[in-house]
């Protein structure tokens, strides 16, 4: 899709980490959409997010040090203080008012703390998903983070489409070789594309054999939504056939909820931060680790086969890839974010 791949969406909120990756005393640097960011917390515990650079001669910041949740510059030693404004330069008295660096709109919600990458002024904060599912008494799960030397659009290319599942994740994730063969309904909506997939009267998927057991087939389903920049969340599981269709209640099912980020660092290398959810079995902790193995497994199966795409791109983006049935997801998702793009641009 023209216009995406080495551009990105400004005016949107990223997850730019887990909450316990920044504690109350250290640094975390991090680039989001090619800006290198610093992250700490203030005396209040909030988060703040500055341009990784000092405005005097560039030297980054998280090479600095806190001083009373203020950050110093380890080049010449100019202090900056949570708002990016310099407070103190030890060659001279006077500060000039342009001496600051940008701060960024930051938000701590439900583990994940998401940076408004565009313009202050439109930053708002109901634009944020819902991923409460990340810190819910009612679901257990293991945050988790993988970084990757591709593209963030084939990683989303990857969460749209699930037909994948039966071959990339054959004894893992999918099994079935049914799963492939499946239309799934996809629907835009102003900011998300949703995909629905349902397989009837089928067996289990190979993962959940150490969580859970059925004396006869299942129906599987796949609900979710991925929205801008790149959120993606799911309602999946499986449940005794009959129970578990469009119709059904859900009866004796193994139900998880999925959150999952991708964030552009680069035009070449993402973050992907995700946490698979189960609510079944909630005092089991075997069944949390088999599930956090489970994912780990399966998107490392995922990692290989999208490392080796962005490889076989690396030596020829110029012949183009043919666009099949089972792309229609990723084609809608892929168009919404270029007009995002293209209308956030003018």
């Amino acid at each position: 899709m023209p216009g995406t791949k080495n551009a990105f969406l400004r005016n949107t909120w990223y997850v730019a980490a887990w909450s316990h990756e920044i504690d109350e005393v250290g640094l975390l640097a991090r680039t989001i959409t090619g800006i290198p960011l610093l992250f700490w917390r203030d005396s209040a515990g909030r988060i703040v997010a500055l341009h990784d650079r000092c405005c005097h001669r560039a030297a980054p910041l998280s090479k600095g040090r806190l001083e009373d949740h203020r950050i110093r510059c380890m080049y010449h030693g100019l202090l900056f203080d949570s708002t990016g404004k310099c407070v103190e330069i030890p060659s001279q008295e006077f500060i000039p008012p342009t001496a600051r660096v940008r701060a960024f709109p930051v938000v701590e919600r439900f583990n994940w703390i998401w940076v408004w990458m565009g313009e202050t002024d439109k930053a708002n904060d109901s634009l944020i998903p819902d991923t409460h599912y990340l810190d819910d008494a009612g679901w257990r799960g293991t945050p988790g983070y993988l970084h990757y030397d591709a593209n963030y659009l084939l990683i989303t290319d990857n969460l749209l489409d699930f037909s994948h599942l039966s071959y990339v994740h054959e004894t893992t994730l999918g099994g079935s070789a049914k799963y492939a063969g499946l239309r799934p309904t996809v629907t835009n909506g102003d900011r998300n594309v949703r995909v629905e997939r349902w397989l009837i009267n089928d067996e289990p998927a190979p993962f959940l054999r150490n969580m859970k057991t059925w004396p006869g087939n299942v129906d599987r389903w796949n609900i979710y939504d991925v929205v801008l920049p790149g959120v993606m969340l799911m309602d999946s599981g499986s449940a005794p056939t009959g129970t578990g269709a469009p119709e059904g209640n859900r009866v004796d099912a193994a139900q998880f909820f999925g959150c999952q980020a991708v964030t552009p660092e680069t035009a070449t290398t993402s973050h992907y931060f995700f946490q698979q959810s189960h609510g079944f079995a909630l005092d089991d902790p075997s069944v949390t680790e088999n599930l956090r193995q489970s994912v780990i497994d399966g998107f490392q199966e995922d990692k290989d086969i999208i490392l080796a795409q962005q490889r076989a791109l690396d030596l020829d983006d110029i012949t183009p890839m043919l666009a099949m049935r089972m792309d229609t997801a990723l084609a809608k998702f892929r168009s919404l974010l270029n007009r995002a793009i293209v209308a956030e641009n003018g």
